[in-house]
């Protein structure tokens, strides 16, 4: 899996790497047992502080998303393998929804938030 990040952007690096892998977990780029780079690997090829990315793979361990070892490296887990799928089309639906209303990526981010919680 190819990494990118825009240090202009207004999101902080580590949310931006963990975005990439919860995206990557969601579409099935990354499948169960897959491994990720090694952290410092990571922060190289990326130009970050190693710490940086450790955020990021400490976040998708919290979420379940990973198991991080020591010796092993950051390994996705069984609970990254659910079928995404309907969640995908719905997904679609609602963003299908919100360009027909003409809604703007926020305020559709915003619903979505409120119903999350």
């Amino acid at each position: 899996m190819l990494f990118r990040i825009d240090p202009t952007a207004g999101e902080p690096l580590f949310a931006q790497l963990a975005t990439q892998v919860r995206l990557g977990v969601a579409r099935g780029d990354l499948a169960v047992g897959e491994r990720l780079p090694s952290a410092r690997e990571l922060a190289t090829s990326l130009d970050l502080n190693v710490h940086t990315v450790l955020r990021a793979y400490q976040d998708l361990r919290d979420d379940g998303l990973i198991d991080l070892r020591r010796g092993r490296g950051a390994v996705v887990t069984e609970r990254a393998g659910a079928d995404f799928a309907t969640l995908r089309d719905a997904v679609a639906a609602v963003a299908a929804e919100s360009r027909a209303l003409n809604l703007s990526p926020e305020t559709t981010l915003a619903l979505l938030k409120e119903a999350l919680s």
